[in-house]
């Protein structure tokens, strides 16, 4: 049985390795040199934005408000009392003025000190889910300690890099339906994440070494199933206009090159070196090596030999197609 190769628009599949990044991720950091005396929540657990986590105790930051408030309260009072002398004349108005302005002095150093014991409270800059903690409870931690990462994993960037000649079919595929590349990602547990992604590219050229070019889909993740850091495929469908297909079987390999028997009018067979483009489910999708002239043989690859002379029947493309729907089932 033999048939002649045929072009038709197909769909393809497209994997490529993709790395999975937080939206946000963020290291959280002590503001001041201290004693951990509380955390108030667990190891990846989700924390709203303004949550407290941690209570670092500053050693000196306490009583240096509470100094910094005394100075402002006596000013206060000694700037009232001379206020009411300055009404009556008892005092002058520089005296006023210079002790005014000691007053505004001791109000920013109470609230320079306030904000430092309010920076002794660690909280969340946004709605995450915190990492393994790097302190205990007690810890002694110097400004700038690492206490943990909060990641926002509401929505997940899924970074792949993307060849130039696939890019390029991406790109006028985009442009052609005016719509953006939409794309699914295959867990390691090698099942589909649920929800689809949107990629398109981020960088403005291409890696000489490589030859390919960044792109980054953007995943929802309303049950926060995928984390930061996870790794998988970005499976992107590719539609092919008017590729040329064979049968998978009318294949055979040697050496890791593929090969077909090419039938001409005498029936003599020629085996003929053929390069596949893509794989699809019982077919190939082929690149270069023969045309839609040229007649193939389908069955019987294993009991014939090159420059053999054959008698065969040419089948349809329709009824190829069939035998494959009747061999699913």
């Amino acid at each position: 049985m033999a048939a002649y190769p045929w072009k038709q628009d197909v769909t393809i599949e497209k994997s490529y390795v993709a790395q999975v990044k937080a939206i946000q991720r963020i290291e959280v950091r002590a503001f001041e040199k201290g004693y951990l005396t509380n955390i108030y929540m667990d190891e990846g657990k989700v924390v709203k934005k303004g949550q407290k986590l941690f209570q670092v105790m500053p050693m000196l930051v306490n009583a240096q408000y509470e100094k910094a408030k005394a100075e402002y309260e006596s000013t206060s009072i000694e700037y009232e009392n001379t206020e009411k002398l300055f009404k009556e004349n008892v005092v002058s108005q520089t005296e006023l003025s210079l002790i005014k302005a000691r007053l505004k002095k001791n109000k920013a150093a109470m609230d320079l000190a306030q904000i430092h014991l309010n920076l002794a409270t660690v909280t969340a800059p946004f709605t995450g889910i915190t990492d393994r903690f790097q302190v205990r409870l007690g810890s002694l931690v110097e400004e700038g300690t690492l206490l943990t990462t909060i990641s926002d994993i509401s929505k997940l960037w899924v970074y792949f890099n993307v060849s130039e000649k696939d890019y390029l079919n991406f790109t006028s595929e985009k442009k052609a339906g005016d719509k953006p590349l939409k794309v699914k990602f295959l867990m390691a547990n090698n099942q589909f994440f649920q929800q689809e992604g949107i990629a398109d590219t981020i960088e403005g050229e291409f890696d000489s070494e490589t030859g390919t070019i960044p792109f980054r889909a953007t995943f929802p993740n309303p049950d926060r199933l995928l984390r930061h850091g996870e790794t998988g495929n970005v499976v992107v469908h590719e539609k092919l206009k008017d590729a040329l297909i064979i049968p998978q079987k009318a294949t055979f390999e040697v050496l890791d090159k593929h090969y077909v028997y090419i039938i001409n009018l005498k029936g003599k067979i020629k085996a003929t070196e053929i390069k596949i483009a893509n794989e699809i489910p019982h077919l190939f999708v082929v690149e270069s090596g023969i045309s839609e002239n040229d007649i193939i043989l389908l069955e019987g690859l294993g009991k014939v030999h090159d420059d053999d002379v054959i008698k065969y029947k040419v089948e349809s493309r329709e009824n190829i197609l069939k035998s494959f729907d009747l061999a699913a089932h």
